[in-house]
């Protein structure tokens, strides 16, 4: 029995936090050097929309599974890049999304994910 909140995609179980308030959702995973490998954030917004990541002050390349209300892969950001500059450049969702998960970079391909695939999510 898994502790915590965790989801699954493609058959495989992610231990995540939830960034479920502005301000968790501001933090993300900045200032952290690691993230374990079947550990993750899973951003919880109250209205499907575009929604932009950046990596300003995040320092471990990561991607970024964008999910609909459906909890349906909308798009991902694949080894998206820490970012130390003054501007960072920011990863748009190529559609309306209401979940936002981000894992270690090069998840997405271990996984083979595909567009429609979908996230499970076991929060209690």
């Amino acid at each position: 029995m898994a502790e915590g909140p965790y989801v699954e995609l493609k058959g495989q179980r992610f231990k995540v936090e939830l960034a479920d308030t502005q301000e968790k959702q501001a933090l993300g995973l900045m200032f952290r050097d690691s993230l374990p490998p079947e550990q993750g954030m899973l951003f919880i917004f109250p209205n499907e929309s575009v929604q932009r990541f950046w990596m300003k002050n995040t320092r471990i390349p990561l991607d970024i599974f964008y999910f609909n209300k459906q909890l349906e892969l909308v798009s991902v950001s694949e080894n998206t890049p820490p970012c130390r500059s003054p501007k960072c450049p920011s990863y748009p969702s190529s559609g309306p999304a209401r979940y936002v998960l981000e894992l270690n970079s090069g998840m997405a391909a271990k996984l083979g994910v595909q567009t429609g695939d979908v996230l499970e999510l076991h929060l209690d």
